[in-house]
């Protein structure tokens, strides 16, 4: 397998409810177009590079008619880098107006981090992030 190379390169979700998923990740500030609410499959490139997709549960079918819905505590989490401490707090706080169920409330964590984590709509967690201040903020 000598000259071979691999590299992380895109991130899949299944949702249940393609829809109510794009529209959580666009309140997280992805540019995720509209007209996408509809597709079998939904693409985008991050600014890092990374590719984030979607595929609704009809769409696995398709090809993998045994897929269940996992069950349980998630393995995964999606973390995004807040820029600021004040910005978990307002990102947690825009997405639980918005009907995202809240796992971890705001915290300090001992680690040096404001750290927030919330669920998708298809239950994966997502964290959200930022370095604390020298003030402790």
């Amino acid at each position: 397998m000598s000259g071979m190379t691999l590299r992380f390169d895109m991130l899949g979700i299944v949702a249940r409810d393609l829809p109510a998923s794009l529209a959580f990740y666009r309140l997280l500030g992805l540019d995720i177009p509209a007209s996408a609410d509809d597709e079998p499959h939904v693409e985008i490139t991050l600014p890092n590079g990374l590719r984030m997709a979607w595929d609704p549960v009809s769409t696995i079918q398709k090809f993998d008619e045994s897929w269940v819905a996992p069950s349980g505590s998630p393995r995964t989490a999606f973390a995004f880098l807040c820029d600021s401490p004040a910005e978990v707090d307002e990102t947690h706080a825009r997405l639980v107006a918005a009907g995202a169920h809240s796992h971890l409330d705001p915290w300090d964590a001992f680690w040096g981090q404001r750290y927030a984590t919330v669920h998708d709509p298809d239950g994966n967690g997502v964290d959200l992030f930022a370095p604390l201040d020298a003030s402790g903020e």
